[in-house]
This record gives C-alpha cells, structure tokens and sequence, in this order.
C-alpha cells in the first residue's frame, strides 16, 4: 500500500508537470510527446514496474520447494513445487470412490470445509465455510444426484462414473456424511445472498442437495469433458435455486472460527472467481496414479504474479480488529503523531531484554507541529492571494518553486500515507505511520530553512549568522540527544521493567507501569 501512495505522489508532479509543459510554446510537440511523456512512461512505469516483476521472478525461481506459505498459490502452482504433497493422486475424478479437496481461486481462496458445529441462527444446520489449512474435515466425495439410485459399491468397482461437464451430482462431506446444501435462507454475513450449510446423510435429504457441474476452463491436453484435479476450473450451480457456491469474501464471526463464509451467490457474473472451484487432493483407490511421464502443466508467471499479489492485498485486508479481544498492540491513527502509545516488541518479564517501538519525541513532535504549521501558512497565503497580495511574484519564480517542492508536494505526501488510515477499517499499529512521518519532516525541515534563509543571506549580518549556525546545531544536538537517551528502546533494556520508568516519557507508553507479560 506505501507503494500505492508513493506512485499518487508522483503521479500527481508528473501531470502537474507536464500541464505545465503543454502550455511551454517553446517545446515542440514532438518533443513533448516524444520526449517528456515517453521518457516518464519509460523512467516512472516501465523501469519500476520491470524491477518490481523481476523481484517476483526472482523469488518464484529461487523458492522452488514445498514450504508452508504454499497455499497462498493455486493448486497447480504448489504441485510443481519440490517436494509437494499436491498432485500426486489420479487425473480423473468419478462419483463415490474419489475422496477430493476442493479450492476456491477468488481472492480469500481456502479450501471447501465443514465441521460439526452448526449456525446458530438462520437454518441452524451445520456449518460450511473455507478454511485455508489442510484438515481432514475438508474432505468432499462427489455423490449421485438425489432422486437417482444410489450408486452400489459393492459390485460396481469396474463401471466407473466420471464427473463431466454439465453433471447434477451431490456433495457428501466425508467426516460428517452430510451433503452440501443451499436452501432460501440469508447468508449469516452477506444477507444478500443464499446459506449454505450441510444437510441431511445419504438417504435424507431433498432436491436442494443437487449442484450442476460448470466447466469453465481446461488447462491441459485431457478429455475436455472431464474434471481433472489441478487443472479444471468449474463452477457449482444449485439445480433448484439456480445460484452459484462461492464466497464472499468475508469472515464468520468467532462461532465460525473466523473461517470464511460460503454463500449460494444469486447472480455472479461469469469471470467472477468467488464461483470458479478446483480439486487439489484427489484420492481414488480403484482409479490409477498418473502415468509416470506425464507431466502437469507449468503455470504462467504473469498469474504467477498477479495471483500472488491479489492474495498479499487480501491478506492484508482481512486484517481487523477483533472487537471480542483486547489487542494491546493496536493503536489508533490519532496517536502516532502525538506519539500517544507505543508497542511492545517482546515479552516484558524481568529476564527479558525489552524492546519498545515508538518514534523519536525529537522528530515526531517537531514535524507534527510543523505539518499544523504549514496548514495555517497555506490558509494565510490562500487569504492574501483572495485578497489580490502577490507573495510569489514571477520575478522570483525560485521562491515558488521551493513552496511546491518543499512544502505542498510533502504535505500532500504526508496526507496520502496518512489520511487513508483514518478511514482504513483494518487493524493499524504505530509503524503505519512511519511512511508519512518521513514526509512530515520534510514539511517541518521546509519551515526550517524558509524561516531561516535570510539569517544566512549572503548580506546577513555576523551575529544573524551564528543565529543560524546555532538553530541548526541546536537542532541536530536535540535529535541526537533524544536518540541517546532512548536508545535501550532499540538496544534492549535488561533487567526489571521499573528500572525503565525513567524513560516512560508519557504514562500511556506503557515502558513500567504494565503487568502484562
């Protein structure tokens, strides 16, 4: 997301920039789509934007194992890992005898699951969500139709029922024995759409059991007909209700175990990947393994990247407060300015070295007071100019040249990296601030040397000189002096946390005075 507010920044000088330049009669159009544009879509776009890809390539070509963030990447992605336990079952998939996972690919992903618990309200029937750990609750086997005889196992080991294309089936959760289910009953969190729980065995149960399987993509040279394990994307559509499994996005509450909510989506557009599913782990005991020169298919590295990236801002995202829990290391965007909280980075016992995340006073305060500051410079200079007051005249373009730059591009910086968190409803934490602080001293080091300038003209007198001299040393004096101070916040502060009070500059800071381990 820093990225993200950086590249506004630039953004904005580079089209403030070139407007300046379009009404520049001196440049040529030529030179200026030829060379200002080109030479900022090349500079700004394309090299940062080679750099960032090239990162990814990178690490997709250095991490080529089996670890534990594989599931963060499609199914076929992890089974071309080494060593992944992904893969390895029968290319085909056939009703009662396949044991298989199921993976959503929208952008909260997890795996197709149930466990016991049921819904404490709505139908109160049992749970279904995703889950995005392996766990033998998420263990699906495909099952007639309901209204069609029941497939007889027993003496059926050779008349093998694969699952095509246009198939109504049931799914069965294997540890259970209920089936998937979708019925006229609001989501428990997206009220807009269809519940869908487990109902019922393999005998009880009624027609809203039944899906219709949609294929909606084949990435390998197999039978198009069929689904394939890793390389089938399909869709489930409710025979009565005509809606779609997917999810949406969001979590359950702490009943569901925070896991993510399935719902029967009414009315998906056809891209839409919440609805797209596909099998990961296939177990067939009378099916066989993959021959042993087949080979699956190589994913792409641009849905390498993308898939990747799209999961670190859901990730992201999916980080909110907890209102059932007290999180002490939650702050508040108010306080980062004021410097009102700080964090603890480790245990706080009395054999603990003690590390404390807070900003420097020296810095943080000054440049907090300085963006206020420049605030009210802008109001004054905006109620001057209304007021027909030159205070930037085109004979000292420098002047307003230094106010832009120094002064309103920082501050805009600072807004971008710090007003979005005002309104972000994920959990923020003291280092959040960190990027717009860096813009903040920007703005409070512009006042500095505005302020200032004239005590060093090249006229001034010697006493202003040594004015200037002295504020700056001053000034670095104060931001060494408070580093020195606080520096066991960085270096580690040993022994019990009483012997710290000293440095607990604000009793909320919490450096003493906490229990808590």
């Amino acid at each position: 997301m820093v990225g993200l507010f950086v590249t506004a920044l630039v953004g904005l000088y580079t089209i403030a920039d070139l407007w300046t330049k379009l009404g520049d009669k001196s440049i040529s159009w030529r030179k200026y789509i030829f060379g200002h544009w080109a030479a900022r879509i090349f500079g700004l776009i394309v090299i940062p934007m080679s750099v960032f890809m090239l990162s990814f390539k990178i690490h997709f070509d250095l991490l080529y194992k089996s670890g534990t963030g594989d599931a963060n990447m499609s199914p076929l992605f992890q089974a071309n890992l080494v060593g992944s336990s992904v893969g390895g079952g029968p290319r085909e998939v056939s009703i009662v005898h396949s044991s298989v996972t199921i993976k959503n690919q929208g952008l909260s992903g997890g795996l197709l699951h149930s466990h016991v618990q049921t819904f404490p309200s709505g139908s109160k029937q049992q749970q279904v969500t995703t889950y995005g750990h392996k766990d033998s609750n998420n263990n699906w086997v495909f099952q007639r139709a309901r209204g069609v005889p029941h497939y007889d196992t027993a003496n059926n080991n050779t008349d093998i029922e694969y699952i095509i294309d246009g198939m109504t089936i049931r799914l069965m959760h294997k540890n259970t024995g209920r089936n998937l289910h979708s019925h006229e009953v609001d989501a428990p969190v997206s009220k807009a759409q269809w519940e869908v729980a487990a109902y019922g065995n393999l005998t009880l149960g009624d027609v809203k059991d039944n899906w219709v399987v949609e294929i909606m993509e084949q990435n390998s040279n197999e039978d198009k007909m069929r689904i394939h394990p890793l390389t089938t994307s399909f869709r489930l559509r409710h025979a009565y209700l005509g809606c779609y499994l997917a999810t949406s996005g969001s979590n359950l509450p702490q009943w569901g175990f925070r896991q993510g909510e399935v719902v029967c989506h009414k009315d998906p557009f056809k891209k839409d990947k919440r609805t797209w599913w596909i099998i990961e782990d296939n177990e067939n005991p009378i099916l066989p393994p993959p021959s042993e020169d087949f080979k699956l298919p190589k994913t792409k590295f641009i849905k390498d990247f993308i898939q990747l990236n799209l999961a670190m801002m859901a990730t992201n995202n999916a980080l909110v407060p907890d209102e059932e829990k007290q999180d002490d290391l939650a702050s508040d965007f108010w306080q980062w300015p004021s410097l009102n909280v700080g964090i603890r980075m480790c245990g706080w016992g009395s054999k603990n070295p003690k590390y404390f995340m807070i900003g420097s006073p020296a810095t943080t305060w000054t440049s907090t007071v300085g963006v206020f500051a420049f605030a009210l410079l802008v109001i004054y200079y905006l109620v001057r100019w209304q007021r027909q007051i030159i205070d930037f005249p085109s004979t000292n373009p420098d002047k307003l040249k230094r106010f832009l730059m120094g002064g309103i591009y920082p501050m805009f910086g600072w807004g971008l990296h710090y007003v979005p968190f005002v309104i972000m409803g994920r959990v923020k934490y003291v280092h959040h601030y960190m990027p717009a602080l860096y813009f903040a001293m920007l703005v409070f080091c512009y006042e500095v040397d505005s302020f200032s300038r004239r005590l060093n003209d090249r006229n001034a007198s010697v006493a202003s000189k040594l004015s200037y001299a002295a504020l700056y040393l001053g000034l670095y004096a104060l931001v060494g002096g408070t580093f020195y101070y606080f520096r066991y916040f960085s270096f580690g502060m040993e022994g019990p946390k009483e012997d710290w009070k000293h440095l607990q500059l604000l009793r909320s800071w919490r450096v003493a005075d906490d229990n808590y381990r």
